[in-house]
């Protein structure tokens, strides 16, 4: 008779293949398993990469929004400031204020001529005074057109600004 642990061989080796198949059915199982988790990982990558993209997207086309409300702001605003610069340079060039003070003063010193010495003296005095007023009124009007000027200018500098900040809101 064979001895006992030849008889166990087959037994033995049945064991080993089971134990064999077994573990390569875990192991196919494992490697299922993290093919399948890999799928699952690859397409969260891809979905966030899309929504990074799409993100991207968005804030660029809100950027590009607001740079265009800021260079209408822009436009708009140089067309004001272009406006009191006109304004101002019509302002400089109507002389009717200051023709009337030239001609009141003139008016007045040629009625002062002659007459009695005592009226004479009084006249030239009162000459003096008027010249000296128009000549205060005169400066007085080409200063005020200054100030209009700019005031003006940065009244439209303002409202630019303004509208500008008001457009990075959007």
């Amino acid at each position: 008779m064979n001895p006992l642990w030849l008889r166990a061989i087959p037994y033995i080796g049945g064991l080993l293949l089971v134990a064999a198949v077994l573990f390569g059915a875990y192991h196919h199982g494992l490697s299922v398993k993290d093919a399948e988790w890999q799928a699952e990982w690859d397409k969260r990558d891809a979905r966030d990469a899309q929504a990074g993209r799409d993100n991207e997207a968005t804030e660029r086309a809100k950027e590009q929004a607001r740079q265009q409300s800021i260079n209408k702001a822009i436009q708009d605003g140089q067309k004001l400031i272009d406006a009191a610069v006109a304004d101002a340079a019509a302002a400089r060039a109507d002389v009717s204020v200051r023709d009337a003070a030239d001609a009141t003063a003139h008016r007045v010193a040629a009625s002062g001529a002659g007459g009695h010495s005592c009226t004479t003296a009084a006249s030239q005095a009162a000459t003096r005074a008027v010249l000296v007023l128009a000549d205060v009124f005169k400066r007085a009007d080409e200063r005020a057109g200054n100030l209009a000027g700019y005031a003006d200018q940065s009244r439209g500098r303002g409202l630019t600004c303004e509208q500008a900040f008001d457009g990075l809101g959007k």
